[in-house]
């Protein structure tokens, strides 16, 4: 099965101008982002898709390959959609493309082929990770994105809320009972499934939750979660950048 790893890069970040070309450790994030997805060996080909010809630019000078996509993007689906459209002419037999998060510079390359492994099942459309929440402060904050699933693994809810919201009493994160996943922002797509959803208008719920997987989830696709024990570092902010210091120093 070919894989194509598409890496969105936007310079325009609303909270972060500028985010991929920050240096960590001596490396561009974006550089970094990429680094780790070539380590993943279930991916055929890694792209960075961009809007902006610095980045571009910087991603050809380290040795990486890099594609200028539209500016008027709403979406990193969208543009990944495109970077497709870009580079699939000489690429005519990928099954699977892999959206991977632009703002996590040390992503464990097994969290990609966790994601394309969910692919085995031929009904798969859509893929993506859950992670166990442990810190109850998570359970709160609306930056973290929670989700349930059923027991086949198919993602019922998305939302910035505490779900399961445990109506009488409380019960301690980490319950083996009602236990509480945030979502890891990466998304497998079979091919033909990601030149559909382009094609949906913004739905009601995503529009509520400011969450782009609900407009799939009302439109009836269903996404199948792996859940995954390694940790990840989302660079959303500057002050992020002061937490990544403080967990790696």
């Amino acid at each position: 099965m070919k894989s194509l790893g598409i890496i969105p890069a936007r310079f325009d970040s609303t909270r972060f101008p500028g985010k991929p070309l920050i240096v960590i450790e001596g490396k561009s994030m974006i550089r970094r982002v990429y680094e780790q997805a070539r380590k993943c060996l279930d991916l055929s080909r890694v792209v960075v898709a961009t809007d902006h010809e610095g980045i571009l630019n910087h991603v050809r000078e380290f040795g990486g390959e890099a594609v200028m996509t539209a500016s008027s993007h709403k979406t990193g689906t969208e543009r990944c959609a495109e970077a497709l459209e870009l580079v699939q002419e000489g690429e005519v037999d990928i099954e699977v493309v892999v959206n991977i998060q632009g703002d996590e510079p040390f992503i464990n390359p097994e969290q990609i082929s966790e994601v394309i492994r969910s692919f085995s099942y031929s009904n798969t459309a859509i893929a993506t990770l859950a992670r166990r929440i442990q810190d109850p402060e998570s359970l709160k904050d609306p930056n973290v994105v929670k989700l349930v699933f059923d027991h086949r693994h198919r993602v019922l809810y998305f939302s910035r809320s505490e779900i399961p919201y445990v109506r009488e009493g409380s019960l301690p994160v980490g319950n083996r009972e009602i236990p509480w996943f945030e979502h890891v922002g990466i998304y497998g797509f079979r091919k033909t499934v990601l030149q559909e959803l382009i094609r949906l208008p913004v739905s009601s719920l995503e529009r509520a939750e400011s969450l782009e997987q609900l407009r799939w989830l009302q439109n009836g696709f269903e996404i199948y979660v792996c859940e995954t024990n390694y940790d990840s570092i989302s660079i959303d902010t500057p002050a992020d950048l002061l937490k990544l210091s403080n967990r790696r120093g």
